[in-house]
């Protein structure tokens, strides 16, 4: 029965780690469909979300089945409850790569220091939703914790993008409409970090039995 439960177990770890490639590839077709103007892209990006929708039912279903066909101790029982807490908000994160997405129908941005800052939060939030994944997966506090880190560095991105563009706003009132468009799209990937820190928070309840909101 114990051997039944551990593969079932290891299942569940793979399963996460596909959750999580796709939210990976959502956020990155989502960037550089709106970077470079690609329909096809914003097209992929929306795809992976649909997926990540279905990836969280297949989950949870297992989930399921782990609580009510098994005899969890303690500590499995903490790991499968977080695993239900984060596969919401990795579901969450696929909606806001296909928000992003669907910006491109509407948005061309323009080169200077507001996309370069939105470039640089992309690949951040994508190393958040990997290291928050993998954190899990290996039982790994300490990259749980950094990833709660990290998420300083995009909130930081994030008041760097809103003031370059609510100054571009004041100066290019014609093109207002634009730098709106952008700040939301970095609005979504600070959203995003946010989800990410979630999935960290639930890794260190996971392991420690104790959540970081409650210290």
């Amino acid at each position: 029965m114990r051997n039944r439960f551990g593969e079932q177990l290891e299942r569940l770890h793979v399963e996460m780690i596909q959750m999580g490639a796709l939210c990976e590839d959502a956020i990155s077709a989502a960037a550089k469909a709106l970077l470079k103007g690609d329909e096809d892209l914003a097209r992929s990006a929306q795809e992976a979300e649909r997926e990540i929708d279905q990836k969280e039912r297949e989950v949870e279903n297992l989930c399921l089945k782990l609580l009510l066909q098994q005899q969890p101790v303690a500590s499995d029982l903490r790991e499968i409850s977080s695993a239900l807490k984060m596969i919401s908000d990795l579901e969450r994160i696929g909606d806001q790569a296909a928000d992003i997405a669907e910006l491109t129908r509407f948005v061309r941005l323009p080169d200077g220091m507001g996309r370069q800052r939105i470039e640089e939060m992309a690949q951040a939030v994508i190393q958040m939703v990997t290291d928050s994944v993998d954190s899990f997966v290996k039982r790994d506090l300490d990259l749980a914790r950094q990833v709660c880190r990290e998420d300083d560095q995009v909130d930081e991105l994030f008041n760097q993008v809103k003031k370059e563009l609510i100054g571009m706003i004041a100066s290019d009132a014609a093109s207002g409409e634009l730098w709106l468009d952008m700040i939301m799209v970095a609005k979504y990937l600070e959203r995003i970090g946010d989800h990410a820190t979630n999935v960290a928070e639930w890794v260190e309840y996971a392991i420690t039995g104790t959540h970081p909101s409650n210290n």
